[in-house]
């Protein structure tokens, strides 16, 4: 087995677009990967699109009165026409966790823990078996480790700027190009 065929371990990474996805859904998108398996395929959230909307915009009923504050992101192309609830938080030894698709129940449960982020997603990023590590391959997304700033950090456009900017200098110039470098 060949080192470009090894097996790529993602689930719990954070996927940054590369800036050739500067058109969609994905131009300058943060991912968590809460999901990967090779046979399987690939389930995450994009963190740093704001809708510009809270939960209460859109559910009024009493039972999500506790959650009508917490901000609605869009989570990726995929089932755009559901709202769900994650909940992620760091453990004592460092690690990021994470529930997605939670019950109103469980994430006004978890909304009132300390340190502890709830938001609530419109739609979800997947990919097929193979597919997403074939576009890791091709260079299309940049992986990284989640930090213990990231749930502090404010989740919006900026925040795939400030990931690369602190992986290293030539993720900084990355970060810092125009988003349409033939404007410049």
């Amino acid at each position: 087995m060949s080192e470009s065929d090894a097996p790529i371990q993602l689930q719990g990474k954070i996927l940054l677009a590369d800036p050739s996805l500067h058109d969609g859904i994905f131009d300058r998108s943060v991912i968590l990967l809460a999901d990967h398996s090779a046979d399987e395929g690939a389930f995450g959230l994009i963190l740093n699109h704001p809708t510009g909307h809270n939960v209460g915009d859109f559910l009024k009923e009493e039972a999500f009165e506790p959650l009508r504050n917490i901000p609605v992101h869009l989570g990726g192309p995929v089932s755009r026409e559901h709202l769900t609830f994650s909940a992620f938080w760091w453990t004592e030894d460092d690690r990021l966790k994470w529930h997605v698709r939670i019950p109103v129940e469980q994430a006004i449960r978890r909304s009132r823990q300390p340190g502890t982020l709830v938001r609530a997603f419109v739609g979800y990023s997947g990919w097929t078996a193979g597919q997403l590590e074939g576009e890791i391959r091709r260079n299309t997304w940049i992986t990284t480790r989640p930090t213990a700033d990231l749930l502090g950090q404010t989740h919006d456009r900026d925040l795939w700027a400030g990931i690369l900017r602190s992986m290293s200098p030539y993720h900084r110039v990355l970060a810092e190009a125009p988003e349409d470098p033939k404007a410049n």
